[in-house]
């Protein structure tokens, strides 16, 4: 696109105090707002989380405190022209009450979606210490009665129609899990198949090992997802796909969450304050790309949130990828 540098311009400023002002949305470049306007009506992209100071002249007019960002920032976020979606990843750590739910629902419009990954209670085999290691074993893992009640039923009824995917990231199973991955499988399946019908559920894996045919089919027999994770320990999107070439057409649900050769606190050590790209990842964004065109040509929704850990700023990595996908839909 030949306005593809106007996207972005200068690189802001790092702020050298936090203004105590009332949160509000930066000014939009011309050219941003045309590439949201530009944007098919199913394509949701956004940044799993928005509380960052150091996005101040990208997605907020002022620096912020973190902790108001937090509170006061989401409404700001989202009258973003490109920012259509957000992760709830808090509760991975703790469920929330449909009242909370409700309260971010409030300040997004209708067509705002949420990415909201399920609490680890249901999605780790172990209970864990302070500083994440393994202390006993989980007795809530992979119970579908009590991920029903406690996160299912408050997100999808607190967020009502803005509820777009609920992820089930699965952290590393361990040895056992993964000398029988047949079974391992069906028991995540199982697990899915079990839960409410209605909302899209995607699931996200972190051992590579559980990624092909036979995960793609019990997918497809749960009524689930896969959700395309971009991280350390996993193949490529492109390599994730190709082993997943028999998961049957649906919605496509993607999180750029780590650059490759970082572990998370390294990244946020390298990339802080999340104010510019540093290590762009253009395979990642093509590959991205061509997955969510493929999905929106089939008449099916994309769904995909970007990390500021992914390549230095999440809402600039999101303003790339929806080029990417502009030009490639355009480019047929």
């Amino acid at each position: 696109m030949p306005d593809q540098l106007d996207l972005f311009g200068a690189t802001p400023a790092r702020p050298r105090a936090l203004a105590r002002v009332p949160v509000a949305p930066a000014a939009v470049a011309p050219a941003i707002a045309a590439l949201g306007a530009r944007l098919p009506p199913g394509l949701r992209l956004g940044t799993s989380s928005w509380a960052f100071p150091g996005w101040a002249g990208i997605v907020y007019e002022h620096p912020a405190a973190e902790a108001a960002l937090a509170r006061e920032g989401l409404a700001a976020y989202a009258r973003h022209p490109v920012l259509r979606a957000v992760g709830l990843d808090r509760t991975f750590y703790a469920p929330l009450r449909v009242d909370e739910y409700a309260h971010y629902a409030a300040q997004v419009p209708p067509d705002f979606r949420f990415v909201v990954k399920a609490p680890a209670i249901v999605t780790d085999a172990w209970r864990r210490a302070e500083g994440g290691r393994p202390e006993r074993a989980n007795d809530r893992f992979l119970d579908a009665a009590f991920a029903a009640e406690t996160f299912v039923r408050p997100a999808v009824e607190g967020l009502a129609g803005r509820c777009g995917a609920l992820v089930f990231q699965f952290p590393p199973l361990g040895r056992e899990a993964l000398r029988t991955p047949a079974r391992t499988i069906t028991r995540l399946a199982e697990f899915v198949a079990a839960l409410p019908r209605g909302p899209l559920y995607a699931v996200e894996v972190r051992d590579a090992a559980l990624v092909g045919p036979r995960l793609a089919a019990a997918l497809d027999g749960a009524g689930a997802t896969y959700c395309f994770t971009v991280h350390a320990r996993m193949p490529t999107v492109a390599e994730q796909a190709r082993l997943l070439a028999d998961l049957a057409p649906g919605p496509l649900v993607a999180r750029w969450n780590l650059h490759a050769g970082f572990a998370y606190e390294q990244a946020k050590a390298h990339y802080a304050p999340f104010d510019r790209l540093i290590d762009e990842d253009p395979a990642t964004r093509d590959a991205l790309a061509g997955l969510a065109a493929r999905a929106l040509a089939a008449g099916h929704p994309a769904l995909i949130t970007a990390n500021n850990k992914a390549e230095g700023s999440a809402p600039l990595t999101v303003l790339k990828l929806a080029e990417t996908i502009v030009a490639r839909i355009a480019g047929g």
